[in-house]
């Protein structure tokens, strides 16, 4: 029996319905039969929600996982997420203030507040998985993954022990970042630069011998307290003579060397720059190359420490700097003060600027790793998509740096290291393999180190851990032989060291294999203007807004949420209402897909523009109403296999059907989704919807009942086949539709998951005439179409064709496509003019050599329609007169936003079309 579809296209009435099922069904699971096909979640931190890119991401990551499953692949798509160190702590600190108990992380102490962090998990945490089944992901939620799970775990210890046993990892003093308010160390990924106002400060420094002085510029003065030289670059004539001499430190007792070295840029500034080695990474570096010392002047906290003189220590560093300045004014010091834009490194979590810290941490000794990272990329053994991604990716192995692993938090992989008395460190799996392989007896006391291993550490490891790694039973349980590697990686190109290149390097380290065979990076999802998407600018889009829709009131309440400043709060308002006067549509998860697969280029930026969504929920409309009169025109009819079409029209669109799934099929191999959901688009509302249904309604309606039969098995037979060429792209309107459709197919599985994804086997005939036919069909259609609209004659009127000139196809298929002519165009009559017959007035067009002719005498008033296109010209002469005003004013063009100047050209562009359009037509009616 029919399941009959509903009027209205409704994608919140079945979309959870139909995920429900699929996770239900264990359509998501593996088979272990066929050719493995693997993806890697890149694992989002558990804190998270789900944002533009990770819905772009997804998206991609989906369809691809859909398609394979579909054509028989046995998919496994490895969901989890990654346990996010800071971001964690940082939520149960807040979550504990709210409670308003007076329990902080110290007065919990560590065991309590991981417990507290363990319930929070527990309770509130994974919310972003519970959206990505919202967006249709199909990801084996079965084997779903935690970076702080106990076989996670096991791996992340096994990989630290084995690292330092080789002497791949040790302890060190060295620079890192700093955040002193979480007071850790953070990763470079976790650090934004971002240009702002600031000064220069010009200050002179006079040599120990009193015959002059260095004028040295900095942004920083506070940290003149630890400067230990001054450099000059060794081929700068000006200073040449006074390397080697030594500077007295203003406001220090100390005195400093003067050194060269090509680091320096003479054109800077006065070509003298202080050195810092503890607090600023080149001058770390400079300090290595010259044997400096490391004066730190920094706590924990960024205050100043018993390093510098007494009357600075205990202030805060801006404190300090002013300070510093008055002092350095006050003893003559203190050159000159300019302003000067600076690029200042902040924390993304804390806001704060980012200190270069010396302090001791763990690292990784990387140039041997990176070796080999690098081989495997150059021999093809991995694939980057575009190719071009590969310069980035040598750069970076290249120039690598050894890696900061630890991080002073207390949520993480605790560090396997532990300390006696003496201060000797022991690594071990665990205290009481430590005391076994050292021979350290129960008396002998050991405490463990503190610090935790950063999250990118564990996520390095995700390719082979998530299989089960390092336990041979666990191995083969998650089929750690069979899915690794994995096929594809789809991330962005700002992680493209930080998590890439580190996944590369370790599963090749301890498996001897490659995570993923192809890494596809995409753009970054930014604003309809390019602008990056931030709560600051007040321009984020939630996706699950965009899905199920969003009120403005709430809209404005979720942008201005935790703004500090009531000016920015305000302003970001007005801007919402402006944008969004009734709030954000449900355009539904099917719509929302398809935009981002249609924007998935290979370029560097995404602009997302929600006029997209409109369109493609438009078409997700236009799908389901062709589904709507299949159906209502195949009620009761009954039919299985292929088809055997008895008309041009079927063997055109099953022709059309195989060149759309070749074009699919080769887009997805280039992973371009851009170009496969164009050809998916093109296909369904172009010749499927707009021009099959058109051609089938004669068929249908007509006396012939085997040629009514044969076109309704191949209206149901095409729709079926389109409906699982679009599934993985957009996969709840598909089942929704194709759950009506089976029954009459005659097909028995329970989802459109479980079908066949199209081949063009399936089309092997060869309809190429028909092709051609029917696009003859179609061209003289459309220009009959077109002159009806251009020359304002009613839609309800037939109107007679002359048809002049052509080709003994034209008249064969003149003759045999005149009912269907007089259908499509509405045509009162057909009438082929003689060679050397004069021509009627009439509106022409050219096929080939073949002249399609309506005699427009009688059917519109040529005065009245003369005088509105007259009227129409002047009006957009004037619009044409208000661009050319406007772009021919130099104030506007410098000074107006660069997308207000683009779209008054885009407008000139389009009414100078229209203006021409409008003359042409004008000149038509002067031959009445």
């Amino acid at each position: 029996m029919t399941r009959e579809l509903p009027k209205s296209y409704e994608p919140g009435t079945f979309e959870t319905k139909w995920y429900d099922h699929w996770e239900s069904t264990g359509c998501f699971k593996p088979t272990g039969q066929g050719t493995p096909y693997a993806i890697m979640l890149p694992p989002p931190n558990v804190t998270g929600t789900l944002h533009m890119g990770h819905a772009f991401q997804h998206t991609l990551m989906d369809t691809l996982i859909r398609y394979h499953r579909m054509r028989g692949f046995d998919t496994l798509w490895q969901v989890g997420t990654d346990h996010a160190g800071i971001a964690t702590e940082m939520v149960v600190n807040r979550n504990l203030a709210l409670e308003g108990k007076g329990e902080t992380r110290e007065s919990l102490g560590r065991e309590k507040f991981i417990e507290r962090v363990w319930r929070w998990k527990e309770e509130s945490g994974n919310t972003i998985t519970r959206q990505m089944r919202r967006l249709g992901a199909s990801g084996d939620w079965s084997r779903e993954r935690f970076t702080m799970d106990q076989g996670l775990s096991r791996a992340v210890i096994e990989t630290f022990v084995r690292l330092y046993e080789e002497g791949l990892i040790y302890r060190g003093q060295r620079l890192v970042n700093w955040d002193p308010v979480l007071q850790t160390a953070i990763s470079d990924l976790e650090v934004v630069n971002e240009e702002e106002n600031g000064q220069l400060w010009t200050i002179r420094y006079p040599l120990a011998d009193g015959t002059g002085a260095l004028e040295v510029a900095t942004t920083r003065p506070e940290t003149m307290l630890g400067d230990v030289a001054v450099a000059v670059h060794p081929e700068d004539a000006r200073y040449a003579h006074l390397v080697g001499k030594t500077l007295k430190l203003p406001l220090c007792d100390r005195e400093i060397p003067v050194i060269a070295d090509d680091y320096v840029e003479r054109e800077f500034g006065t070509g003298c720059v202080k050195i810092t080695p503890a607090h600023d990474f080149n001058d770390y570096a400079i300090g290595q190359r010259h044997g400096l010392p490391l004066r730190n002047i920094f706590t924990p906290t960024a205050t100043i420490n018993d390093n510098a003189p007494a009357k600075y220590r205990g202030l805060d560093r801006y404190q300090a700097r002013k300070a510093v300045l008055a002092d350095l004014e006050a003893g003559g010091f203190l050159v000159k003060v300019e302003p000067h834009k600076l690029m200042v490194p902040r924390g993304d979590r804390t806001g704060q600027v980012i200190e270069p810290y010396l302090t001791d941490q763990w690292f990784v000794r990387m140039e041997k790793l990176a070796a080999r990272g690098l081989e495997l990329v150059e021999n093809g053994a991995v694939r980057f998509v575009p190719p071009n991604w590969i310069n980035t990716y040598r750069h970076w192995m290249e120039n690598i740096q050894d890696w900061c692993i630890s991080r002073q938090l207390w949520w993480g992989h605790r560090i396997p290291a532990w300390y006696d008395d003496l201060g000797k460190v022991y690594v071990g799996r665990n205290e009481e393999e430590v005391r076994r392989r050292h021979g350290l007896g129960a008396g002998h006391p050991l405490r463990q180190d503190e610090d935790v291993l950063e999250t990118w550490f564990s996520s390095a490891l995700w390719s082979h851990s998530t299989l089960g790694w390092p336990d041979p039973a666990e191995m083969e349980k998650y089929g750690f032989d069979r899915y690794l590697p994995t096929s594809v990686l789809v991330t962005g190109f700002d992680i493209i060291f930080f998590w890439v290149a580190r996944m590369i390097m370790m599963t090749d380290h301890f498996t001897g294999r490659v995570p993923f065979r192809d890494v596809y990076i995409t753009g970054l999802v930014r604003d309809k203007d390019g602008q990056k998407m931030s709560k600051s600018k007040g321009n984020v889009l939630d996706p699950i807004d965009l899905i199920d829709g969003i009120g403005v009131d709430a809209l404005v309440a979720k942008r201005t949420t935790g703004l500090m400043q009531p000016q920015m709060a305000a302003k970001i308002e007005q801007a919402t209402r402006k944008e969004f006067p009734d709030g954000i549509p449900a355009f539904g998860a099917d719509a929302l897909r398809f935009t981002f697969a249609s924007l998935a280029t290979h370029g560097r930026d995404i602009k997302f523009d929600l006029s997209r969504c409109e369109g493609y929920k438009a078409f997700c409309n236009k799908l389901w109403n062709a589904a709507r009169f299949v159906l209502m025109h195949c009620e009761g009819f009954a039919a299985q296999g292929m088809p055997q079409p008895q008309t041009d029209a079927e063997r055109w669109i099953l022709a059309r059907l195989a060149h759309a799934v070749r074009e699919v099929e080769a887009q997805f191999a280039a992973y371009r989704f851009d170009l496969a959901s164009q050809a998916m688009y093109e296909f369904t509302w172009n010749e499927f919807c707009d021009w099959f249904l058109e051609l089938a309604k004669p068929a249908l309606q007509g006396e012939d009942r085997t040629v009514a039969d044969s076109t309704r098995h191949t209206l149901l037979f095409v729709l079926e086949r389109l409906l699982c060429l679009l599934h993985p792209l957009i996969p709840f309107v598909t089942e929704e539709i194709w759950q009506s459709v089976a029954p009459q197919l005659g097909l028995t599985e329970d989802s459109i998951s479980r079908r066949p994804y199209p081949e063009p086997r399936d089309f092997s005939a060869d309809f190429g005439d028909a092709e051609a036919d029917i696009e003859w069909l179609k061209a003289v259609v459309s220009s009959i179409r077109r002159i009806r609209s251009e020359m304002n004659v009613a839609p309800g009127r037939a109107v007679p064709l002359l048809l002049a000139g052509g080709v003994a196809a034209d008249r064969e298929r003149g003759a045999r496509f005149a009912p269907a002519l007089k259908f499509l165009a509405r045509l009162a009559s057909i009438a082929w003019l003689d060679p050397g017959d004069e021509a009627p007035p009439a509106a022409a067009a050219v096929i080939g050599e073949l002249r399609v002719l309506i005699p427009l005498a009688g059917l519109i008033d040529v005065g009245a329609e003369r005088a509105r296109l007259e009227k129409e010209i002047r009006r957009v002469e004037g619009e044409i007169a208000k661009c050319n005003g406007k772009l021919g004013n130099a104030t506007f063009v410098q000074n107006a936003p660069a997308a207000v100047v683009e779209q008054e050209r885009q407008r000139l562009g389009e009414w100078t079309r229209q203006l021409a359009g409008l003359r042409e037509q004008l000149q038509r009616l002067a031959a009445l």
